[in-house]
Formats: C-alpha cells, sequence, structure tokens
C-alpha cells in the first residue's frame, strides 16, 4: 500500500551537508506518462553537490526540489506503462532533481523514458552504484572515443567513482589503460590500471601510446590532455571535477593538435538498450561495481558531508 506522505530532502537555496534535513511531503500522485518508483537506493553525484551548494540559485532550477539524478527500486504505481507492479527498475537523468523532483525520497515520480528494467543479482546497494556511473563511462568509452581492445586508454582524474568504472570496463575488454590522480597518497587505489600517474598538472610528454583519452577533471587540464595522446587519437571530455567549466579564449586551431580529435559526452539521454548493453557486460565479465560507502537515508547528511570532503574512495550510495 502506498503511503500519503513520506521522507525527502527538499532544497529552497544553497543548503551545506550539515545543514541537511529530512522533511515530510506527499508522496507525489500518478499522471499519465511518468511511473511511482518505491526508492530503494540511489547514488550519489558530484552534478548533485554542484546543484545543491550552488546551482539551486538559477533560475531554470524548479523549486522547492528534490534532487538526486539517480536511483534503482521497484514499480509502485504502474500509472498507464507497460510496467508492473514490484517490477525492479533503475531510472536516471532527463531533468531528475532539477526540472521535476529526484530521488532523495521514499517515493519518486518519474517519466516513463527515463525507467528501466533491470534482472541482475546484485544488491540494491551495488545496483545503485551503476546507472549514472556506468552510463556515463559506457557512452564516453564507446559512443565517443569508439574504444577497442587494442586502444591505451589514459584516464586523468581516475580516483572518482566514474573513473574507476572506465578502467574497469576498459580493462575488461582488453585495453592498456593509464589513470592519473592528482593526490600521491591516492596512487594505490588505481591498481586495476597498468600504470598509475601522479598527475603535476602538466602530463603531455610523460608518457607515450595513448590512442584514447577520457578527460574526467575537465577544462582545467583539457588543453594538455590534448597533447598527450599520439596522432590519430581522440580524447573525450566528459568530467569538470577541476571546478572549471569552460574554455575561456579556447583557440581549436592552435590548440587542438594536427590530427588529435576532441569530443564531449553529456549524459542526459540514457536508453533502454545501452542500459541493458551495461548490466550484460558487467554480467558477461563478472563486474561488479565498486561501492565506496553505504549509508542509510537517515544519515544522508553524513553522507553528503563525506563526499563535500572528499572522504569516501568511489561511489556513494545511499539506501532505505
Amino acid at each position: 500500500m502506498i503511503p500519503e506522505m513520506m521522507k525527502a530532502i527538499v532544497l529552497m537555496e544553497p543548503t551545506p551537508a550539515e545543514n541537511i534535513r529530512l522533511s515530510e511531503v506527499s508522496v507525489p500522485l500518478t499522471r499519465p506518462g511518468w511511473v511511482l518508483v518505491k526508492v530503494k537506493a540511489f547514488g550519489l553525484n558530484h552534478s548533485e553537490q554542484i546543484l545543491r551548494l550552488s546551482e539551486i540559485k538559477a533560475n531554470y532550477i524548479h523549486k522547492p526540489v528534490i534532487p538526486g539524478i539517480e536511483c534503482v527500486g521497484e514499480v509502485a504505481d504502474t500509472s498507464d506503462s507497460s510496467f508492473h507492479e514490484g517490477q525492479k527498475v533503475v531510472a536516471l537523468m532527463g531533468g531528475m532533481g532539477r526540472s521535476f523532483n529526484g530521488s532523495y525520497a521514499q517515493y519518486a515520480l518519474l517519466p516513463v523514458s527515463h525507467v528501466f528494467p533491470v534482472e541482475t543479482e546484485l544488491s540494491w546497494a551495488e545496483v545503485a552504484a551503476v546507472p549514472e556511473t556506468y552510463f556515463t563511462a559506457w557512452g564516453s568509452l564507446f559512443e565517443c572515443l569508439g574504444l577497442s581492445k587494442n586502444d591505451t586508454l589514459l584516464v586523468r582524474g581516475g580516483t572518482c567513482a566514474l573513473g574507476y568504472a572506465a578502467i574497469r570496463l576498459a580493462k575488461a575488454l582488453g585495453c592498456r589503460v593509464i589513470a592519473t590522480t592528482h593526490r600521491e597518497s591516492k596512487l594505490p587505489l588505481l591498481k586495476e590500471a597498468d600504470q598509475a600517474v601522479l598527475d603535476t598538472g602538466t602530463l603531455a610528454g610523460s608518457f607515450s601510446g595513448v590512442t584514447k583519452a577520457l578527460e574526467l577533471v575537465g577544462p582545467k587540464t583539457l588543453r594538455d590532455t590534448l597533447r598527450c595522446v599520439e596522432k590519430g587519437g581522440v580524447v573525450c571530455n566528459t568530467g569538470i571535477l577541476g571546478g572549471i567549466y569552460a574554455l575561456n579564449g579556447f583557440d581549436p586551431i592552435k590548440e587542438i593538435p594536427n590530427g588529435v580529435y576532441l569530443t564531449g559526452f553529456f549524459s542526459n539521454n540514457p536508453t533502454w538498450q545501452t542500459m541493458t548493453d551495461i548490466f550484460s557486460f558487467l554480467s558477461g565479465h563478472q563486474i561488479t561495481p565498486q561501492v565506496g560507502a553505504v549509508y542509510p537515508f537517515e544519515a544522508i547528511s553524513q553522507a553528503l558531508f563525506d563526499v563535500d570532503h572528499h572522504k569516501v574512495d568511489g561511489k556513494i550510495v545511499v539506501t532505505l
């Protein structure tokens, strides 16, 4: 039975983690084209941190808003969809947590187009480490970089959840992987890569043979990453961990080396086929998503505090 009220995080203004509190709000009512999901778990993401600390001020953010760009759970109300009650699903993106209420809640009303059925033996916490992280890694590596087993892949910013996912996917494919971190203490965390490199900010000339590069630090190091790949190589800019969001004064003629290609991945449009392919690949290669830490929903303030202060390596998951 679906209750009338639920616990949720509701934001109106920039909110540090220590001020996060659970609120009591109405369970959303279903409508055509939308499905009500009972949330079992959700992962925490860098983009949600940006929303919570600054982007919430933007006029295009629907306020008050329940944040959260992904979740896993069971269908509670099918509305007019082809889902069945109790079906295991994952959901991500499409405006979750920005244009409409997201997953930091016991129930989430989500557009059918961004809810996908899954069949997996993974635990709820493990499944919750997949949707946004692995979809973004998958799209960056295969849709944008066209990664193949003969490639040498550079993952710049390898010690984030997305970096770990990209390393695992590439190694399962058979690639040679070079991964970087700007903290010497985190070099041991890149043990799944073939080579772990301390990122000094300037890596061009430090290694050779890189054919594909996944840039997760973003515009802060993108110019240098473009000089790290061989002629014919491709760089995909996906992350913005460096805190710089645009390339001011970027001259593509002079700053993209001859014969090097630059692309980027925007993760707003997942499809059923892609999500099915991801879970099939994980199962076929016996990959268990790396979960850095699991917190109960009642401790979400602590989980967000640990995000803000970089206290956890890998994906943080909240369970309900």
